[in-house]
């Protein structure tokens, strides 16, 4: 799982989340900050309205929390959505001396991205593409 610090970069970069079951998020509040909840038709679903996606927490898994809006909520990609999202970008993923690095080709150039999580270097690679992109 990538660190919250990141999924806000992304986030804030411009990354759009649409929930599907399986997706990690956070919800930004003090009070959950240490929480991480798993988007599951079971439990968490994905409302879509004509206002926005809502987050509704189904029974009483979350006794205090029925719904959250997705802007309240920080999406914590992994690594394979991460994998493809680089989409055409992707080169490469090596393991190195106590590292991941990922490749990537951005503008014609290869550049690396290492992180003894594979998927920190996935995001800290698909931040550069979005940065490049805008």
């Amino acid at each position: 799982m990538i660190s919250t610090e990141l999924a806000a970069k992304l986030r804030d970069a411009g990354l759009v989340w649409n929930p599907v079951d399986g997706d990690r998020f956070r919800i930004e509040a003090p009070e959950l900050a240490s929480d991480v909840f798993t988007v599951s038709t079971m439990t968490i679903e994905a409302h879509e309205y004509p206002t926005g996606t809502i987050l509704g927490f189904n029974g009483t898994t979350e006794w205090a929390l029925d719904s959250v809006a997705i802007e309240d909520a920080l999406w914590l990609p992994r690594e394979d959505q991460l994998r493809t999202l680089l989409r055409a970008s992707f080169r490469a993923l090596r393991r190195t001396d106590g590292a991941y690095e990922v490749e990537v080709e951005l503008r014609g150039r290869p550049r690396a991205f290492a992180d003894p999580e594979p998927a920190e270097a996935y995001g800290r690679a698909l931040l550069a593409l979005i940065e490049l992109s805008r």
